[in-house]
């Protein structure tokens, strides 16, 4: 499998070298150069494995020649023995129609351990055989720094530089984070936006003078690698209600569009796909662009969601790239011209090839707070924020009542306490090994908004590349 940058100017590179490299030269995003596609046959022979043969499966076209199919089955088998349930992602239900797929019993108890337990594994296997130094520099809305931190603290050849908007993820988020004391884990909070964080990342990756000094990667969702493992849930939660015979629609809660395009994925591969929903909250760029192909910035509104707080949404350039005709140098004229202005309109074959697939709703804090209560009171379930704008726009869909559709939890409710129990009246309580987190001690930088700021630190504190 080759990889193609969505802005059509950066080398192609294997699985390896994306995964390493994370964003392209050129600005863009990686994407493979074709989709592999399953037969029906194919799929249906995928009923009843365990995830990790799943993840095996789905993910073995990617990997190849970069990895064999026992070496990718070891490094699943590593990363997902860390989950608290044996079924790593389990269903749960709502109603006739309506699932929940619980995606946060990974160690830091959100959807971003399916694919960053991984990825942190990925990242030791080809730094060992290079003999080389990565520095990971990442943004975080909230649940991504934590996820990525544990999953490369104390690993060898790997440095991690991760920035959070301060004051503007929950507690519990920052901690997770901040109380990791690990020698390579740098925590810098930011006087700013995720969207800030994010400018920052996206222009060292393409600074020479540190990408001169440094191999710099990425762990945020613009890293192929990380996408990729976060495809196979949605196999597995299809594959329970009945796929391939049964088609399924999937509700998710988005911000940088990378869990939502996983989904996207998995249909060109074949996965019968009735919907997938996009659920944003009143930060409504992806709605108001799908709905009227309108895709422009506005200020940062924070929420109770707020690792939905995003008005950029890193991994829709990948979706414009492929239902757009592949034409990267299109898109690139388009995309710079979005950096320049912070407004596009989406061409006529990009709203078309969405609309096959895709849909949209915004949820509001009222809305939101409805869909908890709902869930709490009518079937049992405590949910967070995130998950609750998901539920909201799929009981919002008009779906078939014959379609099963799933809404992605994405969070454990206990990382957001005071917004679920202002919801529901139920606090939700922290997992057993998470207990202590409030009595742990913390650690992190409070930088200014600035790049240049950001990167002399790093540049301080990061081994050079060998």
């Amino acid at each position: 499998m080759k990889y193609v940058s969505t802005r059509g100017n950066a080398p192609s590179l294997d699985f390896e070298g994306v995964t390493l490299a994370g964003l392209a030269s050129d600005g863009g995003l990686y994407v493979p150069e074709a989709w592999p596609r399953f037969s029906e046959a194919e799929i249906a022979a995928m009923a009843g494995l365990s995830y990790v043969e799943l993840a095996v499966k789905v993910m073995l076209p990617f990997v190849t020649p970069s990895l064999t199919e026992d070496e990718l089955r070891a490094l699943c088998t590593r990363a997902y023995g860390r989950f608290a349930h044996q079924a790593v992602t389990p269903l749960a239900q709502f109603d006739q129609q309506h699932w929940l797929l619980e995606l946060f019993h990974g160690p830091t108890l959100a959807f971003k351990d399916v694919a960053l337990q991984l990825l942190g594994r990925l990242f030791e296997h080809f730094l060992a055989k290079r003999e080389d130094h990565l520095t990971i520099v990442g943004a975080t809305s909230g649940d991504t720094g934590s996820a990525a931190i544990d999953a490369v603290a104390g690993r060898e050849r790997v440095d991690i530089f991760m920035l959070h908007p301060d004051g503007r993820v929950s507690d519990v988020q920052r901690r997770q984070m901040t109380t990791v004391l690990a020698p390579n884990v740098h925590n810098i909070a930011i006087d700013g936006s995720f969207d800030d964080a994010q400018a920052m990342v996206k222009r060292m990756f393409v600074d020479s003078h540190m990408t001169g000094r440094f191999r710099i990667s990425a762990v945020n969702s613009i890293n192929w690698a990380r996408l990729m493992a976060q495809v196979v849930y949605y196999f597995a939660a299809a594959l329970q209600l009945g796929a391939p015979q049964r088609k399924v629609a999937f509700s998710v809660p988005t911000g940088n569009f990378g869990d939502v395009f996983a989904g996207y994925v998995a249909a060109q591969m074949g996965l019968p796909i009735e919907r997938l929903i996009v659920a944003t909250n009143v930060n409504d760029i992806l709605h108001r662009a799908l709905s009227t192909g309108d895709y422009s910035a506005g200020t940062v509104t924070p929420t109770a969601a707020p690792s939905m707080d995003i008005q950029v949404s890193s991994n829709f350039e990948r979706l414009l790239f492929d239902v757009g005709g592949r034409d990267g140098k299109a898109l690139a004229e388009q995309m710079a011209g979005f950096e320049s202005t912070k407004a596009m309109q989406l061409t006529n074959a990009q709203r078309e090839g969405a609309a096959a697939l895709f849909t949209s709703a915004r949820a509001d804090a009222n809305d939101m707070v409805q869909a908890m209560a709902w869930a709490h009171e009518k079937c049992g379930q405590v949910i967070d924020p995130h998950t609750a704008i998901g539920l909201h726009a799929a009981r919002a869909a008009e779906i078939d009542p014959a379609i099963p559709v799933v809404t992605l939890a994405t969070a454990h409710p206990a990382k957001f306490r005071d917004a679920v129990e202002r919801a529901t009246g139920t606090r939700p309580t922290l997992p057993g090994r998470m207990g202590d987190l409030f009595e742990r001690a913390e650690q992190y930088e409070r930088l200014p908004g600035d790049y240049d700021a950001v990167r002399d630190f790093i540049e301080a504190h990061a081994t050079p590349s060998a």
